[in-house]
Order: structure tokens, then sequence, then C-alpha cells
């Protein structure tokens, strides 16, 4: 459960880090889990259903740069993202009324992990309104060097910045980006960071020669419905489930307008997006 202080301070600032919320047992458990769920994968043979590969390493590279929807495939993940400990503190955030959104694994591999450019999460699937979230497990000790999360500071009531160039989704944000007040969040494994989803955040390339996995969660409210986007949403919404409470089947609009992506053609993560933008 979150404190009263952390609360607010995560609604002052859209996002918060909590030390030590995952055991030792926890973050061995889940390493070992990924260790399983990574083997035999190479970059010339994958199951790109479950998993993706880094890109820059040699065809019989065993280097995976995401595990796809470990809360979905994997029982231990889905049990996990279902605990009481964990929707304690989420539900305090959301409401009573809270859906799973998605999961996913970030690797960031040694000396290799791919960059993660600035953006804002409910950019890349637009809701009724902006009560979501994601949580981010550290199962490594993060810091500058491999590749920690950096996030800009910043109230619910911020805008969501443009994503798009030519009227096509960039996966980034493409204005002017004021990096003054980013804060580095580094911290030891078992670390929670809680980013409110219109929190903008990025990380660099893992320079180092260790590991920063990251375990992420992403909440929202029940009411907090989708805008269809053509050939994501449907796909996306088949991994939402009530957690907390109970659907009320009514949509809850906060904004009088809401952005709407508008992909140039169908890619697998955030990664490719991002990648595509770059060489374009």
């Amino acid at each position: 459960m979150l404190t009263e202080t952390q609360i607010a301070a995560y609604r002052e600032s859209g996002v918060l880090l909590v030390p030590g919320f995952l055991s030792d047992a926890e973050l061995a458990e889940f390493r070992s889990l990924i260790e399983s769920i990574s083997a035999g994968n190479t970059r010339a043979r994958y199951d790109a259903d479950r998993v993706e590969m880094e890109p820059d390493q040699a065809p019989d590279g065993t280097r995976v740069r995401r595990i796809y929807e470990p809360c979905t495939h994997y029982p231990r993940f889905r049990s996990f993202s279902e605990s009481e400990k964990l929707l304690g503190g989420v539900s305090a955030l959301l409401g009573p009324d809270v859906a799973f959104h998605y999961s996913k694994i970030n690797m960031k591999p040694p000396s290799i992990g791919s960059v993660v450019e600035w953006h804002q999460d409910l950019a890349y699937y637009p809701l009724s309104n902006t009560d979501s979230l994601a949580v981010l497990f550290y199962l490594d000790d993060a810091d500058r060097r491999n590749g920690c999360l950096r996030a800009i500071p910043g109230g619910a009531d911020r805008p969501l910045l443009d994503h798009s160039r030519e009227g096509y989704f960039q996966g980034r944000i493409t204005e002017p980006v004021d990096e003054s007040t980013a804060r580095l969040l580094e911290g030891r494994a078992g670390a929670a960071v809680f980013l409110h989803g219109l929190t903008p955040h990025a990380s660099v390339a893992n320079a180092s020669d260790r590991a920063r996995r990251t375990l992420i969660l992403s909440y929202r409210a029940a009411d907090a419905m989708p805008l269809h986007v053509a050939g994501v949403t449907d796909e996306a919404e088949r991994y939402v489930r009530i957690v907390r409470g109970e659907s009320r089947g009514v949509a809850r609009f906060s904004r009088a307008s809401i952005p709407v992506p508008r992909f140039r053609k169908r890619v697998a993560s955030l990664y490719e997006l991002q990648e595509s933008a770059r060489r374009s």
C-alpha cells in the first residue's frame, strides 16, 4: 500500500519511485522466469508472438529486447498483476474500479539495450479520460549507465504533446521538449516506479556491462474507455480485464478533445515505431 505522502507526491508530479517494492524472493523468481522465456530464441529464429529481439546482433545472437504480455501468457506474472500488494497502491491512485491494460518486460541487455525517446503513454492508446498509469519494476539495479528511466514531472492536467509528423504518429514527441526539470530515476533492484500516462519519459541505451530488465504493468480506471484506432485497438483490448471492483459499462470523458494516432503502417512495438521515425 502507498502512504498518503506518496499518493500526494504522485498526484503532484505524475511519477513516484518506491524503493524495495519487490522482495528478494520475487526478484529471483521473476529473473528465473525471464531466463526460461528467453531461452532458445535467436535473432534469426524466435517466437515473434512472445518476444522481440535486439536488431543489432548476429543471426545467432540471443539478446531479447522485449517480452510481450507476460501477465497474459505466464501464470506467475498474471497472479502478481492481480495481487493485493500491487492493486492496493494502484486503486489508491485510480479509484476502486480498475482494469489491467497491458504488460511487457523491457530487457536492455548490456552494451546494446535500445534507446527509448521522449513519449507519453497516452499518446499510443487514446482513452476517454486520463486515469491511466504504468508501474515499472526494476529487476536489476538501474542507474544512468545502464539506462534507467528519465521522467519530466507534472500534474495530470498537463497537455498531451504532439507525437505526429505530416499527420502520422511517430511514437515520440515531435515538438521541443524542455528537459530542464527531468528526473533521473535511479533505483536498486526491486524498486517500483508509478508513472502517470501523461508523464513524458525516456531512457538512453545501456552503456554498461550490466542488464537492466524492467517489468511494466499498465492499469486504467474501469471507465477509461478506448477510442478506436483502426488495426490497433481490437488487438490491444484482447488483454484488458477488470482486476479490482467492477466494470460500469459507461465511459467517463475528462477532456474536450483527445488526439487519435494515425499509423502509416503496422509495427510490432514502440522500438520499431521510433526507429522507423528516425530513419524517415
